[in-house]
């Protein structure tokens, strides 16, 4: 009984905070793609993208770029993960979506952006599209869907975090996260993306969980108007491709489906749940491609 009481949720706005992931510069001056991350990451999730689009013709973070147009890339982190505060109140991926335009406004009022997240992140992309469409320019839902587990699964989490700690949960995320041969390409990547997870705030983590227990937006697919991509890793067993596919289905079947080109869907081999991390550049050239098309 007291399990299910702590699942509730309410309509509280969290406190969220932001990273920039590329150069420091004036806003407003290039393309804005905020970006959101998975349960139990960081904007670590996103550095490599970032460096990779932010940088543009003259070099990005790292000296990296992709060679096209500068993009400017702010990241969010959940609350109590990354550099957000913890939260003390439960609440829903709705007041997350709410938390992501308040942070924006904060940066740069009443700005059109475009966003991609993954996993949780990319459930408030799909918040986003259904709630605040008007605001994007852009969506690309990365690893994700509009239903992810079971409340029953996510109630279990959420109490076996908030009485033993978010290190029990480093074995089974490994596992997940990564795709055969992952963290062997990149140990110090996948390294710091498991410290995330052990350094996050364990109510707050049990906070996403009771998010993604009631986050149900199957029936509501149809009101996304904004170009959209789903981005789905071969071997993700938590967000496998044909719920990416599904997704698209559902949002072209609508009479005013995005245009040009409709919704899209990307199937990334040799990638499982974390695709910003396993397959930077080509997350980097997908997000390119959506943002070039849809930039006024």
């Amino acid at each position: 009984m007291s399990e299910a009481r702590e699942m509730v949720v309410d309509t509280r706005v969290p406190a969220v905070k932001a990273v920039l992931l590329s150069p420091q510069r004036p806003l407003g001056q290039h393309p804005l793609l905020v970006v959101g991350c998975s349960l139990g990451t960081s904007s670590v999730l996103w550095e490599h993208v970032g460096a990779l689009l932010g940088g543009g013709t003259g070099g990005g973070t790292g000296g990296q770029n992709d060679g096209g147009t500068p993009v400017d890339v702010v990241a969010w982190d959940l609350p109590g993960h990354g550099v957000s505060p913890a939260s003390e109140s439960p609440f829903t991926v709705a007041g997350l979506a709410e938390a992501v335009i308040t942070l924006v406004d904060s940066i740069a009022p009443g700005a059109q952006f475009h966003y991609a997240g993954v996993s949780l992140g990319g459930a408030v992309g799909l918040q986003l599209g259904i709630d605040h469409g008007t605001r994007l320019l852009g969506l690309s839902v990365q690893c994700s869907g509009p239903k992810l587990g079971s409340p029953e699964a996510w109630a279990e989490r959420a109490n076996t975090v908030r009485t033993q700690g978010t290190p029990v949960m480093i074995q089974g995320s490994a596992q997940r996260w990564f795709a055969k041969g992952s963290m062997d390409r990149d140990p110090v990547l996948a390294s710091r993306l498991l410290h995330s997870l052990r350094d996050a705030d364990r109510f707050s983590y049990a906070h996403c969980c009771g998010a993604l227990a009631g986050f149900d937006v199957r029936g509501e697919l149809g009101r996304i108007r904004v170009p959209f991509q789903a981005v789905a890793g071969e071997e993700d067993t938590v967000a496998p491709p044909e719920m990416a596919q599904a997704m698209v289905d559902a949002v072209n079947a609508t009479p005013n489906a995005p245009s040009p080109n409709g919704a899209l869907s990307v199937t990334l081999p040799h990638v499982s749940h974390l695709a910003p991390a396993e397959a930077p550049g080509e997350v980097a050239r997908l997000l390119r491609s959506l943002i070039e098309w849809n930039q006024p």
